[in-house]
């Protein structure tokens, strides 16, 4: 698989160098599941200033309405009462409860490696079609800053990448709030990162 390093100075920066790189250089083959063609690369976005602006894209897929309720239901969980209700899980749900220890352990251990969520769960993402695409966030702190680390197997680059960074982006400046640092590098690691055959004219027309 092709694999593709990106660097942006902030969030919006980064991820238009994204799609370019992903139409330039991302493999087209089949995607059964969804009865249609993909590209697909493996890569990984780092941003240097994830909180500089601008911080929204006029490319991403859905408006500002959209954003602002993604974020709410990832760092602050508005739809965890879905689970077991048509859901069988949220981002939030999994994280949240293992957030305290992440921020005990940097505030026991400024150099720290093991303040790591695993998002990921093995019982219920076996047995599900729309298994969770993010596996873990880890956090640094490093020169006085709260350097992110996230990991997903599958990633959506034009219809969910944005979103998904923009958000944890957020919960990483909440995390960094708490421990009283500033905020350092994001780093975006998609061991899949592609764009379904539906959205191919997107990149077609940067």
């Amino acid at each position: 698989m092709q694999e593709i390093f990106i660097q942006g100075r902030n969030l919006t920066e980064a991820y238009h160098k994204a799609l370019v790189e992903l139409e330039t250089k991302g493999s087209v083959l089949d995607c059964s599941d969804w009865n249609q063609k993909q590209k697909e690369c493996a890569m990984t976005v780092h941003i240097e200033e994830p909180a500089e602006e601008p911080r929204i894209s006029k490319l991403i897929i859905g408006g500002p309405y959209d954003l602002q309720r993604y974020v709410m239901e990832l760092v602050d969980g508005i739809l965890d009462f879905k689970i077991n209700a048509g859901w069988d899980y949220t981002y939030h749900d999994r994280f949240i409860k293992y957030l305290p220890f992440v921020i005990n352990e940097l505030k026991r251990n400024r150099e720290s490696r093991r303040a790591v969520i695993s998002i990921r769960d093995n019982e219920t993402d076996s047995r599900n079609k729309d298994a969770a695409c993010m596996q873990s966030i880890q956090y640094f702190i490093r020169n006085g800053k709260l350097d992110c680390m996230i990991l997903f197997r599958s990633n959506d680059l034009p219809e969910a990448f944005f979103f998904n960074a923009f958000a944890l982006i957020m919960l990483q400046e909440k995390v960094a709030g708490e421990l009283g640092v500033g905020i350092g590098t994001y780093t975006h690691r998609s061991n899949s990162m592609h764009c379904y055959e539906k959205d191919f004219p997107l990149l077609t027309n940067l």
